[in-house]
C-alpha cells in the first residue's frame, strides 16, 4: 500500500560497501514495487550529492527521504534534511536501508542490516522522533563550519582512527576501524583538553571525547551504551587516558562494558559542550572526518522522524 508520507525519495550511494550497494539496487527496487511503494531513486556520484538531493527533494514538496548505504550516506542525507537547526520541512521523515558493508546508525533502532528486510520497514506510519546533534568546528582552511550528525561524534583518538581507516583497502569493510586503531594508537599523543559541558568543567589529559546520540559506531562498537536518540541529550564520555587503557578497553567497547571506569568521565549534555585542546584535535561525525577543535557540540531534540 502507498506510504502515508507520500512518494519516497530514495537516495542511493552505489559506491558504498565496496560497491556492493550498486549490486543490491535491483532487489531494492523489486521490493519497493512489490510493496506498492511509489518512489523516485537517485544515485549519488560523489561527496555532497546526497545532501543536495535530500534538500532539493524536501524543498520540492517531498517529505519522506530514504538513505540507502552506510553511515556516510545517512550523514549526508541528514545534513540535507536540516537547515538553520530545523528540518527543511516540518515532520520530515527519514528512512534508512542499511546496505553494503553495514550501518551502525540503525543498530540502536533495532532495524535490519540488510536491504531486503529493511525495505519492509518503509511501509506503514510507525515513526520515532529522534534528536540530531550539531557540531561547530574549524575546517582545514581555518574557517568555522557547522555540521549535523545523527549517530555519534568524537574528537581526539577516535577521529584519528577514522582518518587512518579511510586510507585502508576497501576490502576490509568495517573491520578497517579495528586495524586503524592498532595503526594509530602507538604514535598518538595524549592531549591536554578543556571541556565545558553545561555546568560541568573538565580540564586535564584527554585521549578522546565521545558524544553519543545513538549507541554504536566504528563497525559495531557499542561505544555509548546509555544513549537513546529521543531523550533530548547527548551522552558524553571523556577518556582521560593513559593510552594503555585503550588496549584493555577495546574488547569491552564492542560489548558496551567499558563503563563505568575510573579513567572515563560520564556526562549528559542538554545544551552545549565546548571543547578546546593544546593542539587542534581531529573531529569525526557519523564516521566522517570533518575538521578540528576548538568545537562546540549541541543537541536539537526531536528534529526528525525516523521510520521504523
Amino acid at each position: 500500500m502507498p506510504s502515508p508520507y507520500g512518494e519516497l525519495t530514495v537516495i542511493v550511494n552505489p559506491h558504498a560497501g565496496r560497491r556492493h550497494v550498486a549490486e543490491e539496487i535491483p532487489e531494492l527496487e523489486r521490493t519497493l514495487q512489490a510493496r506498492e511503494l511509489p518512489y523516485r531513486l537517485l544515485r549519488t556520484e560523489g561527496p555532497g550529492d546526497a545532501v543536495r538531493f535530500a534538500r532539493d527533494a524536501l524543498e520540492g514538496g517531498s517529505r519522506f527521504i530514504v538513505a540507502v548505504g552506510g553511515d556516510g550516506t545517512v550523514h549526508e542525507v541528514v545534513n540535507g534534511m536540516m537547515l538553520d537547526d530545523r528540518p527543511v520541512v516540518e515532520n520530515a521523515v527519514l528512512g534508512v536501508v542499511a546496505a553494503g558493508s553495514g550501518c551502525d546508525f540503525v543498530r540502536t533502532f533495532g532495524l535490519p542490516g540488510d536491504a531486503t528486510r529493511a525495505c519492509l520497514h518503509l511501509t506503514g506510519d510507525n515513526t520515532y522522533p529522534f534528536d540530531v546533534g550539531k557540531v561547530t568546528y574549524i575546517d582545514a582552511e581555518g574557517e568555522r563550519r557547522v555540521r549535523y550528525f545523527a549517530n555519534v561524534a568524537e574528537a581526539g583518538l577516535g577521529a584519528a582512527v577514522a582518518a587512518r581507516a579511510e586510507k585502508l583497502p576497501p576490502r576490509l569493510g568495517q573491520t578497517k576501524y579495528f586495524f586503524g586503531f592498532w595503526l594509530t594508537i602507538p604514535r598518538y599523543k595524549l592531549a591536554q583538553v578543556i571541556v565545558r559541558a553545561d555546568e560541568h568543567v573538565y580540564e586535564g589529559p584527554g585521549l578522546m571525547v565521545i558524544l553519543g546520540n545513538c549507541q554504536y559506531y566504528g563497525g559495531g562498537m557499542k561505544v555509548s551504551p546509555h544513549s537513546y536518540p529521543g531523550d533530548g541529550v547527548l551522552d558524553v564520555l571523556i577518556y582521560k587516558g593513559p593510552k594503555r587503557d585503550s588496549f584493555m578497553l577495546l574488547p569491552k567497547v564492542y560489548r558496551g562494558e567499558h563503563i563505568p571506569h575510573p579513567h572515563i568521565d560520564e556526562l549528559r549534555v542538554e545544551h552545549e559542550l565546548h571543547m578546546e585542546a593544546d593542539r587542534p584535535l581531529p573531529i569525526e561525525a557519523d564516521g566522517e572526518v570533518i575538521g578540528f577543535t576548538p568545537a562546540t557540540f549541541e543537541v536539537i531534540p526531536g528534529a526528525l522522524l525516523m521510520k521504523l
